[in-house]
């Protein structure tokens, strides 16, 4: 079973029917108890970056994500989720993230001052490197976008990037935990298959 984090931030109607949709038991929820007992948890997420921050302290999701990740549980964050990983955003000021994935989230304007912002449509993945996540899914394959900011980190942690008048990450992994820049929910054939792809992996590299 996969478990949505419900923080009052996210898409969870088309997350819960994208799961159904593929044959898996999904609950979304913001109990702790439930967030502290699950298998699998999906971290999505909409909106500010600071609001986001502070909604998951004031609940106290975020040490649990911090335990969850501490203990190998795979954790997948999606849009703004994969942005809460990072360390620190600078998306109106200066906010604290997660920190479970090394790296700062910027706007898409320091690198791609040429662009429309935000980014908004499908656009294709470029990989670096495989991962169990994306092992139905190629170079090439389009998936759906809708953002400003992107998470600035290390190549090492870079499984695919997407050219918007730069190299922007769209996916990052590190340990149990991966993330999606664009919404596989929204992804059709391509979304789907990556979060089969999370129902399957355990974990491990």
């Amino acid at each position: 079973m996969v478990t949505v984090i419900d923080y009052g931030v996210g898409n969870l109607f088309s997350l819960r029917s994208s799961f159904a949709f593929i044959g898996e038991d999904v609950r979304v929820t913001g109990d702790i108890k439930e967030i502290e007992a699950a298998k699998k948890l999906v971290l999505p997420g909409v909106g500010a970056f600071g609001d986001a921050a502070l909604k998951l302290r004031e609940t106290g999701i975020d040490r649990i994500l911090k335990e969850k990740a501490a203990e190998n549980t795979p954790i997948m964050g999606i849009c703004l989720g994969m942005q809460l990983l990072s360390e620190v955003s600078y998306e109106y000021g200066k906010h604290e993230g997660l920190g479970l994935i090394g790296g700062k989230v910027r706007p898409i304007k320091d690198v791609a001052p040429q662009v429309k912002i935000p980014q908004i449509g499908w656009n294709s993945l470029v990989f670096y490197k495989k991962h169990p996540v994306f092992k139905y899914v190629s170079d090439g394959d389009f998936v759906y976008f809708v953002h400003s900011y992107f998470f600035d980190t290390e190549r090492t942690n870079v499984i695919a990037a997407t050219d918007y008048g730069s190299l922007l990450t769209a996916a990052v992994a590190a340990g149990s935990i991966v993330g999606c820049q664009f919404h596989p929910e929204k992804s059709g054939k391509t979304g789907l298959s990556i979060l089969r792809g999370f129902c399957e992996w355990e974990g491990d590299l």
